[in-house]
Parts: C-alpha cells; sequence; structure tokens
C-alpha cells in the first residue's frame, strides 16, 4: 500500500509568482512599457542617493520589543524579539528587510509596501517582501482588500506599510512620485546635457578664417585637407607654419558649463529633493554639514517614518496588549564624545544612571564593580540633614548639636 505525501500545512495562503509577474518587475518590461521622456524616480541618482540615506539609518536600527509597566516601559527578550530584530526571514537581515521597506515606499511601490507574515500554529516563521509590481489595492467600501499575485487578502492579514497617504484613500500610500516627477527629469536633462557638452567637440579653442569663395576651401574635402596639413598633424607645442595670405587664426575662450549656468540649475533641483524628501541638502552634495540639521533630520524625517512602521508591526503582529515594537534611536544623534561624558556624569550623580550603563554610551564593555548606583551624600531628604556623616563628630554628636 503507497503513502500518499503529505502536503506542507498552511497557515495561511501562500502568494505565488508568475512568470508573466516576474517579466514585469525586470528591466526589460521597464524600457518596454514605459514611454520616451519619463524619468523613474529609482533611477535619478539625487533621489536614490537621498532614499538610501533614509533607507539605511532606519535599517541600522535596533528593532526592541518593550512592555509597558506602571514603573516604565521595559526592554523584553525571547524569541519573537530575536526573530523581528536579528532574521525576519530566512534570506535577509533586519538591515536588509528595512532598507526594502523604505527603499519600496519612497520608490517602487510609490507610497506603498507590503509584507506578508509566514505563520505557523501562531507562530511567526518568516515576513516575506512582495514585490511592489505583485500587490494592488482595491476599495471595499470603508475598507479595502490586498491584492497579491491575482489573490485576494484581508489587510488584517498582511504588513501593508504606507507614507504619505491619499486624501481621499487615507489606507492607501501616494508616494511622492508626482512631487518629484519634474525634478527628477530636470535633473536627467541637466546630466545629459553636461555629458554632451565634456564630449562634444563643437568648443573650439581657436577659429581659423578662410576665403570660402576659393575652390581649395570651398568643399568639406579641402577643409579636412587644411586642418591635417597644418594643424592635426602638428606635434604638441610646436608652432603653426601657415599662409598668411589664405588664411587667418584667432584664438577664442570655449564655452564652459558655468556659461550655461547649470550650476546653479542642478543645485536648486538638488535642494528641492532634499526639502521634499525631508533630508538636509548635504546629503546630496550641497552645502556643508550642519549637526543641528543633522539632528533635526533625525526628529522629523527618520523617527515618524520608524514610529509608522513600529506601529503596523505592533498592530499586526502582537496580541499582547502591553506589548509593542520600538526603534532604537539612540545612535543616529551626532553627540560628540564630550557631551556623552558630561552627560553621562550627571545622571549617575543623580542616581538616574548605573556607570555600565554610562559605559555603554561609550561602547566600553561592563565592570562588574561599576553595577551599583551611586548616591553622593548631599542628595538625602531635607529631614535627614543632621544625619550626614561629615556632620557627625564627638562620638556621635552633630556639629552645632
Amino acid at each position: 500500500m503507497s503513502k500518499k505525501k503529505r502536503s506542507r500545512p498552511q497557515a495561511r495562503a501562500e502568494p505565488t509568482q508568475k512568470r508573466s509577474a516576474a517579466w514585469l518587475c525586470s528591466p526589460d518590461a521597464f524600457e518596454t512599457l514605459t514611454c520616451q521622456g519619463y524619468t523613474s524616480l529609482a533611477h535619478n541618482p539625487e533621489i536614490a542617493a537621498g532614499v538610501d540615506t533614509i533607507a539605511r539609518l532606519i535599517g541600522s536600527m535596533t528593532i526592541q520589543l518593550m512592555e509597558n509597566q506602571p514603573d516604565g516601559d521595559v526592554r523584553v527578550k525571547n524569541e519573537l524579539s530575536r526573530k523581528i530584530d536579528i532574521d525576519p526571514n530566512s534570506y535577509t537581515t533586519r538591515e536588509q528587510f528595512i532598507h526594502w521597506i523604505v527603499r519600496a515606499l519612497y520608490l517602487e511601490g510609490n507610497g506603498n509596501a507590503v509584507v506578508w507574515p509566514n505563520t505557523r500554529a501562531g507562530i511567526i516563521r518568516d515576513l516575506n517582501p512582495i514585490p511592489p509590481a505583485l500587490a494592488s489595492f482595491i476599495p471595499d467600501g470603508w475598507g479595502y482588500k490586498v491584492i497579491i499575485d491575482g489573490k485576494e487578502y484581508s489587510p488584517d492579514k498582511v504588513l501593508h506599510f504606507v507614507l504619505n497617504p491619499d486624501s481621499y484613500y487615507p489606507w492607501m500610500g501616494t508616494g511622492y512620485r508626482v512631487s518629484l516627477g519634474d525634478v527628477a527629469n530636470n535633473l536627467k536633462l541637466a546630466a545629459a546635457t553636461q555629458k554632451r557638452f565634456i564630449s562634444s567637440k563643437w568648443k573650439p579653442a581657436i577659429i581659423v578664417k578662410v576665403d570660402a569663395l576659393a575652390d581649395e576651401f570651398s568643399g568639406p574635402e579641402g577643409r579636412k585637407k587644411l586642418l591635417d596639413e597644418y594643424i592635426t598633424n602638428n606635434e604638441a607645442g610646436e608652432p603653426w607654419l601657415i599662409p598668411a595670405d589664405q588664411f587667418s587664426v584667432e584664438q577664442v575662450r570655449p564655452l564652459t558649463l558655468s556659461d550655461l549656468a547649470l550650476d546653479a540649475m542642478v543645485t536648486l533641483d538638488k535642494r528641492t529633493v532634499a526639502s521634499v524628501l525631508g533630508i538636509p541638502p548635504f546629503v546630496l552634495g550641497v552645502g556643508d554639514f550642519s549637526r543641528d540639521q543633522w539632528n533635526n533630520f533625525v526628529n522629523t524625517t527618520i523617527m515618524p517614518l520608524a514610529r509608522s512602521i513600529e506601529q503596523e508591526m505592533t498592530k499586526k503582529l502582537l496580541l499582547n496588549p502591553n506589548w509593542f515594537f520600538r526603534f532604537n534611536s539612540w545612535s543616529l544623534y551626532s553627540y560628540s564624545i564630550t557631551e556623552l561624558v558630561s552627560a553621562g556624569a550627571e545622571m549617575v550623580d543623580r542616581i538616574a544612571l548605573r556607570r555600565n550603563e554610562w559605559r555603554s554610551w561609550l561602547n566600553l564593555p561592563p565592570d562588574p564593580d561599576m553595577n551599583d548606583l551611586l548616591a553622593l551624600e548631599n542628595y538625602i531628604p531635607s529631614d535627614r540633614l543632621g544625619d550626614q556623616g561629615k556632620l557627625v563628630q564627638n562620638g556621635g554628636e552633630s556639629v552645632g548639636a
């Protein structure tokens, strides 16, 4: 009696990727389906660089599983927290996974990124990113349905991250394709103009005046013979010997990129890209680094998007109402060593920080003798001022008693 091969149990229907859908994600499909003159945001170096900076910063933060307790939030370390922070799926790290989400939100997904959680017996096995070309969204009354490769899913069965929500359908992102479309095209044209300008040969440093009525120079062959005979064949630095009665040579200043005002236009477009993406202009090579601008960038661009990702993961992946995910943003801010040492010293003196926690700020290993909280003798309740040891003299009597 032959045994039937058991199929692998599935808690949720797995989306399949058809060959035709895979072709739609290929570069050949992009070149075939898009019209000439269209500039993809992902193909623009300035926009891609700005998005990559945002994605790298968010991806570099650890994702911590936290528990809300009466005395404050406490970090929870278990298999779930390790799964999310270390290996969200079998083929990417957390940094790659978050980087993909952010890139899809800004570029290919046009404000939307979908992740399908593969679960078995209520346990998360993998968080599988869905290519943006395979995901679509259909309104359904006050809600909507998620379509993945032709199969319908309820929104609570997938992770749907949204950037720049639509005014009519707030559950769907719109991205920045409209806002950055014209700027991306301008930057593309400027790059093409600069390339042609540098490689072209129509910017001569000299002008040779000839008698156009002369038979010898009336045709292209005669003019080419002139150049070959008197100019092309000369060695570098060798003076030209030319007939004075046949033609004359004048030196002119060739055009430069500054004459075309390309630098000013490109700088303006880069500032526009930086403004729309919410990044400092110096990230795109415009202006000098500013620590205040960088820290403001972390507060106003990086962390709001990180909070959005946190909330979607908390809402869809956690059952315990006291648990939530949180990105650790500590490493993103620009601090000097002096500031870290000074701030740590203040907190240690006020019994708000252990010295080993202080050492971790500076990436130093823990010291077994630095786990206790230190209390300065002066930091005691006012009704116990007389109990200070330095005020007790003569066998236990307080000074002034």
